[in-house]
């Protein structure tokens, strides 16, 4: 997997849509792509090393958010591994 351009954008856009006025949803198609192929590729990435390197906060928050949901769902409701904010 080559981490490029876009993939910095997807990094930089995931950190901070919520200070954007648009629904996270238009600014996915304003990068030009789907919310389906978007968060496919932000799941890709979250396994990659160029984007820990890019941005390691951010990975590791959501690969710990993964990492919460696949317990919910195959281990039963799980405490949380961090309470959430």
């Amino acid at each position: 997997m080559t981490f490029d351009d876009r993939d910095r954008l997807i990094l930089d856009f995931e950190s901070g849509w919520w200070t954007r006025s648009e629904a996270k949803a238009v600014g996915i198609r304003g990068l030009g792509m789907s919310p389906s192929a978007y968060y496919r590729r932000l799941a890709d990435l979250l396994d990659s090393d160029e984007a820990y390197a890019h941005a390691p906060l951010l990975v590791r928050r959501l690969r710990l958010r993964r990492l919460e949901r696949w317990r919910d769902r195959f281990e039963g409701t799980a405490q949380p591994l961090r309470p959430r904010r």
